[in-house]
């Protein structure tokens, strides 16, 4: 299922950037004691009391139709509003109601979602509680009062926004494998999903962008039910003028959170480039079951090194996803797409796999035996057991006597050694080590 989406909307210079870097613990967003300083929708994932969510920061809303900068700032936030399942609309408790707060509440009325005002800027309550139970006009029944700078009310801000998570339902696509295509723009992504469809379903153009949003589509193959996932292209920033398109990089990643399998499309005449790269990353760090397609091989002209080449470019540019398996296709002849759905079968099973804890342990203390931790200043690693806690993707925690002494080229060797021996081909694995007195 997809994270809840949190957006914080207000109009500018009331302390939005701010609240966002409070709740994910990083500066991500420019904070400048000036309006107008966030132009863009910055979104990172937060968490509180053990629920994720996706978090967007947006640029302030204002309603000055002369000015073309602030319309687009003001449409972006729109569209992170109708994307969200929660909303949190920020105001300035030292100012008072403005009647840009009056507008943006007609706005977020008009939702039905959830809105939850959080009055910044009230560092001392009792002085200021005057201050607060003004803002109970604009007509919200649900109200925090918070400092961002310093962390006043937050937890309580928070505590409200989680209880206005639904419940995560039976999915409605039950056991079907939820399949995801990711890339560039103009890459082949509608094309491939045309292709395996066998029909017209996804509008398919030359013009970069032309899918929007990410579609859903339903395949069934040998009596098997599968989910296909078309997504937006995503552009480099420089590239993008639309503020539609920062609305798809969101979408992307909704889309990338709730499939099994992502399939990364690279054009074959293009090569890898910086922003497969990134986008790459979205699968990798969401821990899903990911093949790279190489698409457009019929245009490349061959000889008996061409793959080989190519192979080894990839792996080289997307070092840090050196499992995952690379297919070359083309969705306009439709070279090897029936090899599609059995390897994506194949990866999401590797994703799910779960091996038993003395088959796990028999392999690291094999390779330990083989190849002994190093030494730091005479003291050595030592581990104790390993166990699988979970899957998908698949996760192991080591328990050693002193997790400092880990270095990660020994960490990386165990996890060979855990490919070696099981496989998790398509998949990413976690490594997380902990003192054996740890829970």
């Amino acid at each position: 299922m997809a994270l809840p989406i949190v957006a914080i909307v207000g109009r500018p210079n009331v302390g939005k950037s701010t609240l966002f870097n409070r709740i994910i613990g990083q500066r991500l967003a420019i904070v400048e004691d000036q309006p107008g300083a966030t132009r863009d929708r910055l979104y990172s994932k937060g968490e509180w009391l053990n629920k994720e969510f996706m978090l967007i920061d947006t640029g302030g809303m204002t309603f000055d139709e002369r000015d073309v900068l602030a319309a687009s700032v003001t449409k972006q936030a729109q569209l992170a509003v109708d994307e969200s399942d929660v909303i949190i609309f920020t105001v300035d408790g030292r100012t008072g109601i403005t009647t840009e707060d009056m507008q943006i509440t007609e706005i977020l009325r008009k939702t039905q979602k959830p809105v939850i005002v959080a009055v910044n800027k009230i560092e001392e309550f009792k002085k200021q509680e005057g201050d607060f139970y003004e803002f109970y006009s604009l007509g919200f029944e649900e109200m925090v009062a918070i400092s961002a700078a310093n962390g006043f009310g937050i937890g309580d801000l928070l505590d409200k926004v989680i209880e206005n998570f639904t419940e995560e339902g039976e999915d409605k696509e039950g056991d079907a494998l939820k399949i995801t295509f990711i890339g560039r723009p103009n890459v082949g992504k509608s094309s491939l999903v045309n292709k395996l469809l066998g029909s017209e379903r996804v509008i398919v153009s030359d013009i970069p962008g032309t899918t929007r949003d990410a579609i859903d589509t339903k395949l069934e193959v040998e009596g098997e039910t599968f989910i296909l996932v078309d997504t937006a292209g995503l552009r480099r920033k420089s590239k993008v003028e639309e503020s539609i398109e920062y609305y798809s990089v969101l979408r992307t990643i909704k889309a990338i959170e709730r499939s099994d399998v992502a399939i990364l499309v690279i054009d074959a005449t293009t090569g890898v480039t910086e922003q497969d790269k990134r986008i790459a990353g979205f699968a990798h760090e969401g821990g899903k079951g990911v093949i790279i397609m190489v698409n457009k091989w019929d245009l490349i002209e061959k000889d008996n090194y061409t793959v080989k080449e190519f192979t080894r470019e990839i792996r080289r540019e997307l070092s840090f996803m050196d499992y995952a398996p690379i297919i070359f296709v083309s969705a306009l002849t439709g070279q090897r797409i029936n090899k599609i759905i059995p390897l994506v079968k194949e990866v999401a099973e590797q994703n799910a796999l779960r091996i038993p804890t003395s088959l796990v342990n028999d392999v690291i203390f094999e390779s330990i035996a083989i190849t002994p931790p190093p030494t730091d200043r005479g003291k050595q690693l030592k581990i104790n057991y390993v166990s699988q806690v979970s899957t998908k993707p698949p996760t192991f925690v080591f328990f050693v006597n002193d997790k400092e002494l880990m270095h990660f080229s020994y960490l990386r060797f165990l996890e060979n050694q855990l490919r070696n021996a099981f496989g998790f081909q398509g998949t990413p694995i976690r490594l997380i080590v902990r003192n054996k007195n740890e829970e």
